[in-house]
């Protein structure tokens, strides 16, 4: 990629995430079946290509805020006809969809006990996606990895969402996030390659975020 091909997608990155004009994020805008969905749509199309070639029986997203994403995930599974979102965070909010493939725990993402419960009784060797959008501190999401990739099998992936912030190339005002979580993560573990196929729409909130399981 030439300097000149990075500077586009940065720049229309940086203008897709802030919003023009002063509209504001247009994550913030974004809507499945009417349900609030803050993603970018070229990464959605990406996580139904991943799930029709994993197939998972289990996917557990951190972090579900209005439940817009786990309700287009559930919607994909509907499609192949098999699976289950398990979608975690600290807030309980009434009013976030309801579906039969969607199970919503209230808790900390990090919280060893509560991943031990949602887990107990299930087949170890089941397909799994985890999907990574809760806290997005470097230590809150390192943590994350630590206790929930290993949980992922050979094959399976781990999605890292908005390793974009703190200059990757939007918010740089953020701090150490998901990206420099990323970054630590694959220093210490072999287990896990990045998948930069998954990056081919070049607008990404993930960069370097799509980790597949590879030992």
């Amino acid at each position: 990629m030439t300097s000149r091909e990075r500077s586009v997608i940065d720049n229309f990155h940086n203008l897709y995430y802030a919003g023009p004009d002063g509209e504001g994020p247009i994550f913030g805008r974004t809507f499945w079946m009417n349900v609030p969905c803050l993603k970018c749509p070229l990464d959605l199309w990406i996580y139904q290509e991943i799930i029709f070639e994993a197939r998972p029986e289990l996917i557990i997203e951190t972090g579900t805020h209005f439940g817009g994403s786990a309700l287009f995930l559930a919607h994909v599974l509907d499609i192949i006809g098999r699976g289950e979102v398990v979608t975690i965070d600290t807030v309980e909010k009434p009013g976030r969809p309801v579906h039969p493939r969607i199970r919503y725990v209230e808790g900390s993402s990090i919280d060893p006990d509560l991943i031990g419960s949602i887990l107990d009784g299930r087949p170890p060797a089941e397909r799994r996606l985890l999907i990574l959008d809760s806290d997005h501190s470097k230590a809150h999401v390192l943590a994350e990895l630590n206790l929930l990739a290993r949980r992922v099998n050979v094959g399976g992936y781990v999605i890292v969402e908005d390793t974009n912030i703190n200059g990757h190339p939007a918010y740089p005002s953020f701090g150490d996030g998901p990206f420099e979580a990323v970054e630590t993560f694959l220093r210490q573990s072999s287990d896990f390659a990045l998948d930069r196929s998954k990056e081919k729409f070049l607008m990404t909130f993930n960069p370097c975020g799509y980790l597949k399981r590879i030992a």
